[in-house]
This record gives C-alpha cells, structure tokens and sequence, in this order.
C-alpha cells in the first residue's frame, strides 16, 4: 500500500507519456541547452566580426544580428512551457489531488488536459518566434546595415563565427520543440483512452 501523501505523489505526471516528457524536459533538453549551448554560443559576441573591425560597430552589428540571444530565448521558452503545468501541479497538491483522482473525476481531468494544451500552445508560438528571430540556417556571412551608427559604414560585412555548430544547435532545438509538442499530443490521447477505460470499468 503507498502511503505517500497525495500531495507528494502528484509530483510524478498521472500518466506514463507525462512521466517520460518530465524526464526528457527536464533532463535531456535543459543540460543540452545548459552545457552545449554555452560552448556553442557564449563567446560568440566577442568573436563576431567586422569589416572594418572596430569595437562600436561590432557591437552594433551584433546588436543587429542578435536583438535576444539564442540561451535567453530557449530558457524564456523553458521556463514558460513549465508554467501550465506548475500551476495546476500546485493547486492539485493544495487540494490533495492523486493521480488517480485525476482521471476519476472529469473536472481534474479538463484541468489537465488545459494545461497540457497551453503547454502545445506555449511551444508552437516558441517555434514561430525562433524562426522569425534565428531563422532555420545560420550563414558564415551577415551583412549590416550600419548607416545608422556613420554614413560613411552604409552596408557593412560582418563575420559570424562557427556558423555550422550554430546551424547543428539550431536544428537540435527546432527537434526538441517538435518532440515536446508530440509528447504533449501523446499524453492526451493517453489520457483520454484512460479516461474512457475507467468509465467501462464501472
């Protein structure tokens, strides 16, 4: 018999898919964007250069290039998805909800469900922004329009450091949003199938 409090218990997803996304959110997708996308991207202010090199318009350009960069959009987008999904965590462990009270009672059950959707939708919007901003390729040339900064710039040839590893992280990222918007797809099916599996059942 668990005797874990229900508030406790709630802390693992009520479903196997949920289980396995927590996992793979938290884990795989965090310390990819955590480790690789340091090495990959925290030096690339300093290395971005142009033509003439001269510090102002390097920063300009990369201001330019750049208007967020990629490691403070992937942790908004992190920290955003998780919102649904910690807030109905945490008013189902307010009320004691169990995970099987979940599926049990139609009324959590749309809650869930709620949040799993905001979740899809949290993700879809992400990856639209990550298009618009970062596009799918990154190439080994930018060109900027610096007559903003001195007339005498106009368009200017900017080079952008390790634009294929760039590229790689890029796609890598655009795969994980995929496979967090399936997984959220899974889930409710799953639900839905145990949902209706316990309706038979009484």
């Amino acid at each position: 018999m668990n005797n874990t409090p229900p508030g406790l218990r709630l802390l693992r997803p009520p479903t196997v898919i949920g289980q396995f996304h927590t996992l793979f959110f938290g884990s795989v997708r965090m310390f990819f964007l955590g480790v690789l996308g340091f090495a990959v991207y925290g030096n690339e202010a300093l290395h971005f250069s142009c033509d003439p090199d001269r510090r102002e318009l390097n920063l300009y350009c990369y201001n330019q290039f750049r208007p967020i960069t990629p490691q403070v959009f992937w942790a908004l987008q992190l920290v955003t998805v998780l919102v649904p999904g910690a807030v109905f965590h945490l008013y189902a462990a307010c009320k004691n909800i169990d995970q099987e009270e979940i599926l049990e009672r139609p009324i959590y059950t749309v809650f869930y469900i709620i949040s799993v959707l905001l979740r899809i939708i949290l993700e879809v919007i992400a990856f639209w922004l990550q298009s618009h901003l970062f596009g799918f390729q990154v190439h080994p040339l930018y060109m900027c329009d610096a007559s903003a900064l001195e007339k005498t710039f106009n368009v200017t040839k900017c080079m952008v450091p390790e634009h294929f590893e760039k590229t790689i992280f890029l796609s890598a990222m655009y795969t994980f949003t995929v496979i967090t918007i399936l997984l959220c797809v899974a889930e409710i099916f799953e639900i839905l199938c145990r949902r209706l599996g316990y309706l038979n059942n009484q």
